[in-house]
């Protein structure tokens, strides 16, 4: 019965490994469309009857189709409207003091992976948010975002002079980083997951985290820092394994720790967002990243934190 056991817990750890790692490793731009079978097509005779039924037809569905059509483009335009168009509504209004520097350093979700509209995700939405109700659009926020980045991934780009630099410049930074972390141990322990290695990477993890910290505070002492905290993205495959969730509230637990050192850093929660809303936030392609509207909510937590640091 022990052996049985055994190897139904080995089989589990494979299998929930396997699809974390693929999901983050996987790139959909790589893919070649020639792979792409060829669309199938029906016989000659059978497409000549249809044809003439459709002919038949054609006159009586011919309202009801306009109608329904109709309905569902407008149910379409409505829906489109809602997910690319990245200005945040409830910031209208809003007027930012000039010359502003925002700085956005960190992983996938500063980069903005999920992404269709290729508008760097939450940081484009604030950038076009900001850009609509100035007289000209004078905001660029600086993205140096990189898929996936580690804390001492980052903590090396960090010392580049053109990070430097902006750093220096900065009125307000934004960090995205930790989830690469979690997922470093996922990967180092392969086939023999459990909650305790977690327990021990948290260590390194925090040790980082305050290194990204002094650093910016090195370079910048009176810089606001904000830290977007993390959400489960293991919740839409694995919402029967409680330990996963844990594990990240676990990782935001030891970011909040390292930000009551800094007296101007704070953290911001996104965790609440995402949960019980995976479908309709994560992006199809992996369900780990955040889509358009994923972004957009994560950018109107960020804006609401961060707006007392950027209103003239």
């Amino acid at each position: 019965m022990k052996i049985w056991r055994w190897v139904a817990s080995v089989l589990l750890t494979f299998t929930i490994a396997f699809f974390i790692i693929a999901a983050f490793i996987y790139t959909p731009d790589n893919q070649e469309s020639e792979q792409s079978p060829p669309p199938q097509t029906e016989p000659e005779g059978i497409e000549k009857e249809h044809q003439s039924n459709d002919e038949e037809e054609s006159d009586i569905n011919e309202s009801d189709s306009e109608n329904g059509v109709d309905e569902a483009e407008e149910t379409l335009s409505g829906e489109l409207r809602e997910v690319f168009t990245s200005v945040i509504e409830s910031a209208r209004g809003l007027f930012v003091r000039q010359d502003l520097d925002i700085v956005a350093i960190g992983d996938s979700l500063t980069q903005g992976v999920g992404d269709s509209t290729d508008n760097d995700g939450y940081v484009g939405i604030i950038e076009d948010t900001i850009n609509s109700n100035q007289p000209i659009e004078t905001l660029d926020i600086a993205n140096y975002g990189v898929r996936g980045n580690r804390t001492d991934q980052l903590l090396e780009r960090m010392e580049t002079e053109e990070i430097s630099q902006s750093l220096r410049e900065a009125d307000v930074v934004i960090i995205t980083i930790g989830a690469n972390d979690v997922m470093k141990v996922v990967k180092n322990n392969f086939s023999s997951l459990n909650y305790e290695q977690f327990q021990e990477a948290q260590k390194g993890y925090k040790e980082r985290l305050n290194e990204i910290f002094q650093r910016v505070e090195d370079l910048n002492p009176d810089v606001p820092i904000y830290l977007v905290g993390l959400y489960n993205p293991f919740e839409y495959y694995f919402n029967n394994i409680p330990e996963l969730g844990q594990i990240m509230s676990d990782w935001n637990r030891v970011s909040k720790e390292v930000i009551s050192n800094y007296e101007q850093a704070e953290f911001i929660p996104i965790k609440d967002i995402f949960l019980g809303a995976e479908e309709e936030l994560l992006w199809k392609e992996d369900y780990f990243h955040p889509n358009e509207k994923g972004y957009k909510r994560i950018a109107e937590r960020v804006l609401e934190y961060i707006r007392p640091d950027i209103e003239q």
